[in-house]
């Protein structure tokens, strides 16, 4: 029974027929979304590494494209592979996908999709704590002028020493050969444990503070249509989301940007203003927003985040990922209102009731061609699950989930769903920290039959 005929035999009055979750029904693009809802664990190493995903739908397959060395003997491979982007304009778009290392020696790889051949293209000078040293990539986006930004999970808490992390970072030549790589701290941005990054059609930056009790940020440059990321970043000013008066944890409802900074990007007067041990200065962005004058809403471990633009309309709509509570919001950033999108009160669209607690710290995000909406958990192989989201009518709350697949790897978690935006029948994800050492990014693939965008090569 596929997930139209499913969704139909539950009798959810609030999601009308047909039950895929696309903004466009009469011309998919994505094979993605065809699938009957799972049930149940998958069960840990029940499935081989290279192959280790159960999924819902028999049409869909796998396999490993990268798979570490654990004794990096032909290159700097320190693991931990987390988020991914391709490079999804210029010069041979869409041939290349990179990935970051989140561990006490970051670095970035580069896989190219026609050889499949993976370069590490830059690696951190030094392991931590070094002062020359980088560590916890996380975050992996495209810009809109096209290089590629990353930036560091660990950031201090207000009274600890100051750390020397907290940074986001370009990459303005991501395809030029690693010798010739520049990387640039761009230290307007507040200093935060970074995850998800995003942009807005009006070129804004939404990233968070990825901690309990922390915040989400926009950034809106001086000059948008920059064409390189030394003008991007040379002017603009940081904002904090406050829902309501910004006193409710986790509130939905009208919101606001506060400022933290004026136009060039200088803290504003009262904010808080940090040093660390390289001498290099900047806004404190964990402890800014708890102060009563910038006060900003407070999420418990805000993780990932993506936009998507709702149909004909233009409106876009922001979705984030919040850990520790099993919650996912949606902010509409032509309303200003938030939403809750998910939780545990949300139907499971393989029984009709609410899904509870077999939904657990959802921590990625994910978007298929057909605009739909994937949730992935932070949890052990054998159960942990990445779902499939239904919100019919736009409104930024699902009228369900479907649990779509699961990761069976011993002391492993998913990440960095990605869909290839030149082939909608493709899309990868990274295996990170297993028990064996071996991360591994795998490919997923569904029938071609979909249609959609030209084919890569």
């Amino acid at each position: 029974m596929s997930m139209r005929m499913t969704l139909l035999a539950a009798g959810l009055t609030l999601i009308a027929a047909p039950a895929l979750a696309s903004d466009d029904h009469d011309n998919p693009k994505s094979c993605f979304a065809d699938f009957k809802p799972m049930t149940g664990d998958v069960g840990e190493a029940t499935l081989p590494e290279s192959a280790p995903y159960r999924l819902a739908s028999s049409k869909l397959s796998q396999m490993t494209i990268v798979a570490r060395d654990p004794s990096q003997a032909n290159r700097f491979d320190s693991g931990n592979y987390d988020m991914h982007t391709a490079n999804e304009t210029g010069p041979d778009a869409g041939r290349y996908l990179f990935t970051v290392f989140e561990t006490d020696r970051a670095g970035i790889q580069r896989t190219d999709l026609r050889t499949m051949q993976t370069t590490t293209i830059w690696a951190s000078p030094a392991a931590a704590p070094a002062l020359n040293s980088h560590v916890a990539f996380d975050a992996s986006r495209w810009t809109p002028w096209g290089s590629f930004l990353t930036a560091e999970e660990s950031w201090s808490d207000p009274g600890q020493p100051v750390s020397i992390y907290g940074r986001l970072f370009e990459v303005t030549n991501p395809l030029a050969e690693p010798k010739d790589i520049r990387m640039v701290h761009r230290d307007i941005i507040p200093r935060v444990s970074h995850e998800g990054l995003a942009f807005d059609k009006h070129r804004n930056l939404y990233f968070i503070d990825e901690r309990n009790g922390s915040h989400i940020f926009k950034y809106v440059p001086v000059n948008p249509h920059a064409t390189h990321g030394d003008h991007y970043f040379a002017a603009g000013q940081t904002f904090v989301l406050r829902v309501g008066d910004g006193t409710v944890k986790e509130a939905t409802g009208e919101a606001t940007w506060v400022p933290l900074t004026n136009f060039n990007g200088a803290p504003l007067p009262g904010t808080v203003v940090v040093t660390d041990a390289n001498g290099v200065r900047g806004l404190d962005g964990r402890a800014t927003p708890k102060l009563a004058a910038f006060r900003g809403t407070a999420f418990d471990r805000p993780e990932d985040m993506e936009i998507k633009t709702m149909g004909r309309s233009g409106r876009q709509m922001l979705f984030v990922a919040t850990t520790t509570n099993h919650k996912v919001f949606a902010i509409d950033l032509e309303r200003n209102k938030v939403s809750l999108f998910a939780s545990r009160d949300t139907i499971d669209l393989a029984t009709g009731q609410p899904v509870g607690a077999t939904f657990a710290n959802p921590d990625n995000l994910a978007i298929d061609a057909d605009g739909n909406i994937y949730i992935v958990e932070d949890q052990p192989g054998g159960v942990e699950d990445i779902w499939f989201a239904v919100d019919k009518n736009g409104d930024g709350v699902a009228e369900g989930v479907a649990k779509w697949a699961s990761l069976s790897t011993k002391g492993a978690e998913s990440t960095g769903l990605y869909f290839d935006r030149f082939r909608p029948d493709l899309a990868y994800i990274n295996v990170q920290h297993p028990d064996s050492g071996v991360d591994r990014t795998i490919m997923l693939l569904a029938p071609r039959s979909c249609g959609g965008k030209p084919d890569r090569d």
